[in-house]
């Protein structure tokens, strides 16, 4: 590995391999085939902008560990992991995108060459990057397989963090803490949504004198007025306007970790209406902060924030929350857990999830978020940004 690709230590590598193994063999699964590529870098420390081809790392119950990939990309395998030259398997490059054929065909040739073709083996079937083709292909080409859905084996592995993995997201928070600094600074009625979403990208990737930003797993979201309402609005070349307020769903990211920190802009003086659910919603982060501790349930941090928030007249029928760590687009989540009612999962120390209480209203819409790791004190904040509607007379 490139040392300065190097996110953590060997050692480091090495655990999260042997927790996957043991996840495996509780499975009883010989093989799994591991197609996020959140996942594929949480065990190998594998980067790179080429999920969109098909790419994979193969984990044998036994010591089996290799990276499979397009040609082009072998070179960033040698250079982001420590996987020997052997266990970075490329496919050739008419693979790519191809009517006739596919790269899982290639992947099942190496497997029956390797004998791995008969194996009880995992597959990560509800995954944004696996397509019914690619099983199709293993189904055709392994038929002495077994094949098992082993969809967020791995992600329910990455759930409690090491303190390497939550000095990057501190990195983040802080990042994304100087990311609001600087809307403040900037923003106007006049500036655009392009240009104010413009402004954001600039200083998250900009990030600190101590940790360069890396790129989100989603770009800035943005509702402005009526579009408040809904929550994954992107920009237009609309101006912001007076008297106006929306909601900025934003994160910063350092090392693939990220801190998502959602804020309410108004422009102008705020009406009663924003100023009572700033209230109600501080109350719920309040009362739901002190419920992530270890041995309480997501149900549990759940019910208490949504009895706060129904106390006070308001309905929520969504989660408000789920965990945190190393993604790729198109999702920062870990796609495991979820701060709902009848979760009942149970937290950890050093857990870490985005607390999302968002309400989208009819015609408008309030969003505070805040990223948390579970102590036992209760939820400890990762970035430091005020907890209030941002303001700009």
């Amino acid at each position: 590995m490139k040392e300065s690709r190097r996110r953590f230590s060997a050692s480091e590598y090495t655990q999260r391999q042997r927790k996957t193994r043991e996840a495996m063999q509780h499975a009883e699964l010989d093989l799994l085939i591991v197609y996020d590529p959140a996942n594929m870098n949480w065990l190998t420390g594998y980067d790179g902008w080429s999920f969109y081809t098909h790419q994979c790392v193969v984990i044998g119950s036994d010591d089996t560990l290799f990276w499979f990939g397009r040609g082009i990309d072998a070179v960033g395998a040698q250079l982001t992991t420590d996987l020997s030259e052997d266990n970075v398997i490329p496919y050739p490059d008419h693979y790519v995108q191809s009517p006739e054929i596919h790269p899982m065909e290639y992947l099942a040739d190496i497997l029956q060459q390797k004998q791995l073709h008969n194996k009880k083996t995992g597959i990560e079937k509800d995954n944004y990057y696996f397509s019914a083709r690619a099983a199709e292909s293993l189904y055709t080409k392994l038929p002495d397989a077994s094949f098992v859905d082993a969809t967020a084996l791995v992600n329910w592995q990455r759930a409690v963090k090491s303190p390497q993995e939550l000095e990057y997201m501190r990195s983040a928070g802080t990042i994304i803490t100087k990311v609001y600094e600087h809307i403040m600074q900037v923003v106007t009625p006049d500036m655009q949504k392009n240009e104010l979403a413009a402004e954001i990208s600039h200083a998250a990737i900009t990030g600190t004198p101590e940790a360069y930003g890396d790129y989100t797993s989603i770009v800035p979201l943005m509702g402005l007025r009526e579009e408040a309402a809904t929550s994954h609005m992107t920009w237009d070349d609309e101006k912001l306007g007076t008297d106006s307020g929306m909601f900025l769903e934003l994160a910063a990211a350092h090392a693939r970790y990220h801190c998502p920190c959602s804020r309410t802009l108004y422009l102008g003086k705020p009406t009663q209406k924003y100023r009572e659910v700033e209230k109600v919603i501080n109350e719920c982060i309040d009362v739901a902060l002190d419920k992530f501790k270890p041995g309480n349930t997501c149900g549990e941090v759940a019910t208490a924030f949504f009895s706060t928030l129904k106390k006070h007249g308001y309905e929520k029928d969504n989660r408000s929350g789920y965990p945190i760590g190393v993604s790729y687009p198109p999702d920062w989540g870990e796609r495991t857990m979820s701060i709902r009612t009848n979760d009942t999962s149970v937290l950890e120390p050093n857990m870490t999830f985005h607390f999302m209480p968002a309400l989208w209203l009819e015609g408008w819409g309030f969003e505070t978020t805040e990223s948390i790791v579970v102590t036992e004190s209760g939820g400890e904040c990762l970035s430091h940004v005020p907890r209030e509607m941002l303001v700009k007379d």
